[in-house]
């Protein structure tokens, strides 16, 4: 590109600025400036001519008014290939700006504060930056537009060498109106919450921004396209978050499999590993080691375990890691893997290691989003838990014992995560026979005893919704269940209730449903 006479840098964020600056300044660029950005290079030894100096007009209203002047706007808009604006540049004095480095007040830092006042937040609303931004993004042929300080150096190198191409130029301008697109969003979003007082659960509109993090081989199906992007600023821990060590690229399916086994081993404070197998729980076990816990949530149904994935909510040591490389896996999530294990699941070569980190409590929330032609349905994510479940109602005449109490509210936790009608078969600390997706409840319930490879008898079983017909009670005590836990709400609970007890079945009422299509 032709040499640059002018850049103008005006940022929040002043990481690698000095730098930027120091080597625009050598390129022979006069560098125009503003306020504290202007202070912060001059300290650092940058020549600086203000922008109200270059303008002739002061800045007014306490700063508001700085930047938004026809000598900065003419000097990002003139066209240099178009003789008229050339002249009326000339005719007004002014001179070309090749060059913006800028980004924005920090009004998302700003508005995640504890007790964030209004007032702060509104100031921290920017005014000139995202006008200059769009200024140079609009004339990007002539105006390289910087916006993210993470393309300072490949900017610079590619003005020093020459080699300034449309395509990074679209690219930066593309940046750009990303940058203000987000930004603009996080300002409506505010401001709706201000305007309905407090918050917002469904915004009237929805925007949604999440980055491409990698275009993946194909979708479900070889002939589906797919690509997985990251929600900005998340902070929980998640697959999404993860970083793989070692095996073949994360496939589409992959993705919703060590989506579906983290969250479930998420769901323990006790060391535990879920096995998820097409986007359902095939094994989920607790045990006083990762080994352990493995050896029993694979025993739950070791034939569709076979290729699965794997999860763990402690790190992955020695013992477990021979474990998993005895069988063909396709993929481990776990926060963590020691050194020694890590060499031994190396040996199969195309197994993926996703380390998902230290499980850390934080805040969980969001959206669950499901895509409809045409639309979407939006929904809290599932986060109910059963405090306490001596506290809930047992209808039956024989109350569950302390066992059964506790495999119940392991089996309740499992649950949640198995496609409806979701039954689970269990005993403390491990599942039995799982049975998911099917249409009515009493083949959930059958197929779950299809599925166990252990014995059935005194186990308990957990429901997902209420049982419409005591028929779902008759088969699984004819399998051997000996308590129950259920939401309740059918009009035959009555029906049902009684059913158990003609079986001397115990019977827990949660109230609360875990539908998951």
């Amino acid at each position: 590109m032709a040499g640059i006479k002018r850049a103008l840098i005006s940022v929040s964020d002043k990481t690698g600025v000095v730098d930027m600056a120091k080597g625009l300044e050598a390129l022979g660029a006069e560098i125009l400036s503003t306020g504290g950005t202007a202070k912060a290079l001059r300290d650092a030894g940058v020549k600086v001519t203000d922008v109200a100096a270059y303008t002739g007009s002061p800045e007014i209203l306490d700063g508001r008014v700085k930047t938004l002047h026809p000598k900065i706007h003419g000097g990002l808009l003139g066209r240099r290939s178009l003789p008229a604006h050339v002249d009326q540049m000339k005719q007004h004095n002014i001179g070309p700006i090749d060059v913006v480095v800028v980004n924005l007040y920090p009004f998302e830092a700003t508005i995640a504060k504890p007790n964030c006042h209004f007032d702060d937040a509104i100031e921290n609303i920017d005014i000139g930056g995202p006008s200059m931004l769009r200024s140079a993004a609009k004339n990007h042929d002539d105006v390289l537009v910087v916006v993210d300080p993470a393309d300072y150096t490949r900017v610079l190198d590619a003005v020093k060498a020459n080699t300034v191409t449309r395509a990074l130029r679209r690219e930066l301008a593309m940046k750009v109106f990303q940058h203000t697109a987000r930004y603009d969003s996080l300002i409506a979003g505010y401001l709706e919450k201000q305007v309905q007082g407090g918050d917002v659960k469904f915004p009237k509109v929805l925007t949604l921004q999440y980055e491409l993090a990698e275009t993946l081989r194909y979708g479900e199906n070889p002939h589906q396209q797919g690509a997985f992007y990251r929600e900005l600023n998340s902070n929980e821990p998640s697959v999404s978050r993860g970083k793989i060590l070692h095996g073949k690229a994360m496939s589409y399916n992959n993705f919703l499999d060590a989506n579906s086994a983290l969250e479930l081993a998420k769901e323990y404070d006790e060391c535990a590993v879920a096995i998820i197998k097409h986007n359902n729980p095939c094994g989920m076990a607790l045990g006083s080691t990762p080994v352990e816990a493995y050896v029993k949530a694979r025993e739950t149904d070791p034939v569709s375990a076979f290729g699965g994935g794997i999860a763990f909510n402690r790190p992955v040591d020695l013992a477990a890691a021979k474990e998993i490389t005895s069988t063909f896996v396709e993929v481990v999530i776990a926060p963590g893997f020691a050194e020694d294990a890590l060499a031994e699941l190396k040996r199969k070569k195309d197994l993926r290691l996703l380390d998902v980190g230290p499980l850390t409590k934080v805040k969980q929330e969001g959206y669950d989003l499901k895509k409809l032609v045409g639309g979407l349905i939006v929904q809290d994510r599932d986060l109910g838990v059963l405090a306490d479940l001596r506290a809930l109602p047992v209808p039956t005449i024989r109350k569950p014992t302390d066992e059964e109490y506790a495999a119940c509210a392991f089996a309740w936790k499992v649950c949640k995560h198995v496609k409806s009608n979701a039954i689970i078969y269990a005993k403390p600390g491990q599942t039995v026979g799982i049975g998911a997706g099917q249409m009515s409840r009493v083949d959930s319930v059958k197929l779950a005893a299809m599925k166990a490879q252990m014995p059935i008898k005194g186990c308990v079983m957990a429901s997902d919704a209420f049982f419409p017909f005591r028929d779902g009670l008759d088969a699984a005590a004819q399998a051997g269940i000996t308590c129950v836990i259920q939401p309740g709400g059918s009009i035959r609970d009555a029906e049902v209730v009684k059913a158990a007890d003609e079986h001397g079945m115990a019977m827990i009422m949660t109230g609360m449903r875990h539908f998951r299509h």
